[in-house]
């Protein structure tokens, strides 16, 4: 199915607020099989929001709005929508009901919040059981679904509520569409749209490709007449697809490339640490944002400092003096040292120059070098990275962790080339 996506608030257009929900709401849909057809960010104003809402209907199966729902003067959501397709707001008594009984005994002012109860004519609430505004309603055959601008809201409302109802229009649609995302790191857009090229003169087969900061996402939709020919094409389509791009896709859909570093810990039973320097913390911040990684991570260390680098993680004063703390030797040491101190089998290390200052013609911004530890044998790679201070430092954490993802891989599949003596 084809939906729209609409997202309403002053605070969005000004710029005060980024637009996270509109990003979540497209790639939860298109993993469920749906394909957006166009995404808007309009201000607080009635007669922008019915317009939008009006030339939406006529072109798609589904529209999501988000913003405006609230009890405040300037939440005028549901207001819009009575006038643009004539639906006067009604009172729901059961949603009222609610709204008091939440209040009761609170202290709270009940007058703005009851605002929350009168919806359009025909509008249903998606669910009386969560405290946050969310309805749905079919108008010419389309439906639409109305949820609350708050990110957090808006997000459990689609996935615990809205997707299961587009699903279930979609298996009686007569529509036969699968879908996956491969999220690939190590290998250029333009390189991976060349492997994949001659996948694409299939007619019911389309690839998309997208920069996500420093990796590379292939979306692959494929259709068919049925379910039967539909599933036989995407999976023939899924098998070339990864045998061209190989170890270069490390995970696919929801997967994060932390969560499958740590993943594959966990089967060999090994934990992780991480000393860093340029990074600042980054690699261990993308880490514990993974639930469960206490599973597999041990900690981290950024000794940004030499005089850090002596304390915490055992650098000698010597090797720092000789080869200078952005070096070989040191990343090494950086990774060793502190596997050994807390008797860990796996650790990363990362020192480098982020710039936009502190290049030499020896050592230029960008350059990186990053140690990695394993069972006792260690080994540094050097590395010339390009762009801003924050993207130098992003693609330094990803390509640190994905430096442990591939060792293991090799590691599990027996393939020469693990040592770490290079």
């Amino acid at each position: 199915m084809i939906g729209e996506i609409i997202a309403i608030g002053d605070e969005l257009t000004s710029g005060r607020i980024a637009n996270t929900t509109s990003a979540f709401a497209a790639r939860r849909l298109f993993l469920a099989g749906h394909e957006i057809y166009a995404m808007h960010t309009i201000g607080d104003t009635p007669g922008l929001i019915g317009e939008a809402l009006k030339r939406a209907i006529k072109r798609v199966d589904f529209v999501i709005v988000t913003g405006g729902l609230g009890s405040t003067t300037d939440d005028l959501t549901t207001e819009a929508v009575s006038r643009a397709l004539d639906r006067p707001a009604i009172l729901n008594k059961t949603l009222l009901e609610k709204i008091r009984s939440h209040l009761q005994g609170t202290g709270s002012d009940r007058t703005g919040l009851e605002k929350l109860a009168w919806l359009p004519e025909g509008a249903e609430v998606l669910t009386v059981d969560e405290r946050m505004a969310g309805y749905m309603l079919v108008h010419n055959a389309t439906p639409i679904f109305f949820l609350p601008g708050i990110p957090s809201q808006a997000t459990k409302l689609l996935v615990d509520y809205v997707l299961p109802i587009i699903s279930s229009w979609l298996e009686n649609s007569g529509h036969h569409v699968r879908m996956r995302l491969y999220k690939t790191v190590g290998l250029p857009e333009y390189e991976i749209n060349k492997r994949l090229d001659s996948l694409e003169q299939h007619e019911l087969v389309r690839l998309g490709y997208y920069p996500v900061d420093s990796e590379v996402h292939i979306s692959l939709t494929v259709s068919g007449p049925d379910d039967k020919r539909a599933d036989v094409l995407f999976a023939s389509t899924d098998k070339s697809i990864r045998k061209a791009l190989g170890n270069y896709i490390y995970g696919t859909d929801q997967a994060t490339l932390p969560s499958v570093v740590g993943q594959l810990l966990k089967k060999e039973n090994l934990n992780l640490c991480v000393a860093e320097s340029c990074t600042g913390g980054l690699i261990s911040s993308l880490i514990t944002r993974e639930p469960g990684c206490s599973g597999w991570f041990a900690g981290g260390v950024t000794a940004y400092s030499n005089q850090l680098k002596e304390i915490l993680v055992n650098v000698e004063h010597k090797l720092l003096s000789r080869h200078g703390a952005v070096s070989g030797p040191v990343a090494r040491a950086m990774a060793q040292r502190l596997a050994e101190r807390v008797n860990s089998r796996v650790a990363i290390s990362v020192t480098g120059i982020a710039g936009p200052g502190g290049g030499t013609d020896e050592k230029p911004v960008g350059t990186v070098y990053i140690g990695l530890y394993i069972n006792g044998e260690v080994k540094d790679t050097r590395y010339l990275f390009s762009g801003s201070r924050k993207e130098i430092q992003a693609i330094t954490a990803q390509t640190a962790l994905d430096s442990v993802r591939l060792a293991l891989l090799k590691k599990k599949l027996k393939i020469p080339g693990l040592s770490l003596h290079e």
